[in-house]
């Protein structure tokens, strides 16, 4: 994706500072006893175990201090995250204001939205929430949040790398703010697949605008395709359990997530997905 790499965000809040919250466990524990058991809340159950489970192993490494490393390298690979990580700061700044504008022009009365990129934990209007419950818009303040930690469990664990996926998930929780601002949110509860469906076709309808103004580079379509089709329902029940429960799922299966996307991006408009 073409983006500006000097581009700072005025609505974008970073709370990455305060770090993970208190009294997390690290290393030890019955891993896979979390995951399990997280699993029956549907797709954001299991990631919520899949994340912790990354956040006990990652940061117990972090505490280990390691034996018999370079030190030198070692604060070399250090800088190469911190770095990484800066920069996937301003692209998370920089598509979110990207959506806002587009949604601005096209949305008579469009009230902005603002992101929080945090690490570990966050307090919002709509609670205390973990990182591991994957990015997450509260109605109630207006704020869409996300811990970057999720870009590489996307990668790593659901198989869908690339710039272009990481948009689309921003691109969904704009999408939800749009449904806030419609009313079609009813009492502020994101817990249904069409509502999820709906959002994903919004995050569509942004990503023909984008390919109009040739934001998109090659492959970048595909990227936002692999990413819905990673995180259905089925696909994680399927690589997590190893068996699918419909009567659980939040956000709809890989084939309806892609197609919801599709629809939006053919449509390109926000009518196509019926707001």
């Amino acid at each position: 994706m073409r983006w500006d790499r000097s581009h700072t965000s005025p609505d974008l809040e970073d709370r990455r500072a305060y770090g993970p919250a208190r009294g997390a466990h690290r290393g030890g524990g019955n891993l896979l006893g979390v995951i399990a058991l997280l699993s029956r809340f549907g797709w954001k159950g299991i990631v919520v175990g899949v994340v912790v489970v990354g956040l006990m192993m990652f940061g117990g490494n972090l505490c280990a201090g390691g034996g018999g490393g370079d030190p030198a390298r070692s604060s070399s690979v250090t800088d190469t995250r911190v770095t990484a990580e800066e920069e996937l700061v301003r692209f998370v700044g920089f598509v979110f204001d990207d959506v806002q504008r587009y949604w601005q022009r096209e949305v008579s009365g469009y009230e902005k939205a603002r992101i929080v990129v945090f690490r570990g934990a966050v307090d919002s209007a709509c609670g205390t929430t973990s990182s591991a419950v994957g990015p997450f818009y509260c109605p109630l303040d207006h704020r869409a949040y996300i811990d970057l930690a999720f870009y590489r469990e996307l990668e790593r664990r659901f198989g869908a790398p690339g710039d272009f996926a990481q948009a689309y998930v921003i691109a969904h929780e704009v999408g939800h703010h749009l449904q806030n601002q419609a009313g079609a949110l009813g009492r502020g509860e994101i817990d249904s697949v069409e509502t999820e469906l709906q959002a994903d076709c919004l995050a569509g309808v942004w990503a023909a605008s984008a390919r109009e103004r040739q934001l998109l580079e090659f492959g970048d379509f595909e990227e936002a395709l692999d990413a819905a089709a990673a995180i259905g329902d089925d696909t994680i029940q399927k690589k997590t359990q190893g068996y699918i429960q419909p009567e659980t799922w939040t956000h709809g299966s890989s084939r309806q997530r892609v197609a919801a996307f599709r629809r939006g991006f053919d449509g390109g408009d926000a009518r196509t997905c019926g707001l």
